[in-house]
C-alpha cells in the first residue's frame, strides 16, 4: 500500500516483523519482568512468542527453531544462568541457528557478563535496563 509507514521492527527485515521468543528457563517462577519485556517488544511492532515458566533449554531451542525467531530473550532470576544459557546457545548452534540473537535479562552478576558474551550471548540486560534500550538493541542487531 503506497504511503504506509512501516514500524522499525518490520522494516528491519523488509515487511516481515522481527520475531522474538521470550523464555523463562529453569525453575525460576517469577515472570513479571519477562511479561513486561514481551509487551514492550510487541508494542514496538515485534512478533513475540512467550514460552511461559519452567522451560528446559531443549524446549526453548525447539521453540526458537519452530517459530523461525530472529532473537531469543532469556529471563533468569534463579542464579542458574551459567548452566542454562550456555546450553541454549549450544543447542541453537547444533541446529544451525547460530544467527539467532541471544539476550539474557535478570539478576546476572557483572562478573558473569563477559563469560556469557564469550559463549555467544549478544547482550545482558540487568535490573534497571530500560525497555527502550532492549527494543533498540534487538532492532539494531537483527537489522545488521
Amino acid at each position: 500500500m503506497e504511503g504506509t509507514a512501516e514500524s522499525p521492527a518490520a522494516s528491519a527485515q523488509g515487511n516481515r516483523k522481527i520475531r522474538v521468543v521470550v523464555a523463562k528457563p529453569g525453575l525460576d517462577g517469577h515472570d513479571r519482568g519477562a511479561k513486561i519485556i514481551a509487551r514492550a517488544l510487541r508494542d514496538a511492532g515485534m512478533e513475540v512468542i512467550y514460552t511461559g515458566l519452567h522451560q528446559t533449554p531443549e524446549q526453548i531451542a525447539e521453540t526458537v527453531l519452530q517459530e523461525d525467531a530472529d532473537a531469543v530473550g532469556l529471563s533468569i532470576l534463579s542464579g542458574a544462568h551459567m548452566t542454562l544459557v550456555p546450553r541454549v546457545v549450544e543447542l541453537l548452534r547444533e541446529q544451525g541457528a547460530d544467527d539467532v540473537i541471544v539476550t539474557v535479562g535478570g539478576t546476572i552478576p557483572s562478573d558473569d557478563v563477559p563469560e556469557l558474551k564469550k559463549l555467544g550471548v549478544a547482550e545482558v540486560f540487568t535490573p534497571g535496563s530500560s525497555t527502550q534500550s532492549i527494543i533498540d538493541f534487538i532492532q539494531e542487531s537483527v537489522a545488521s
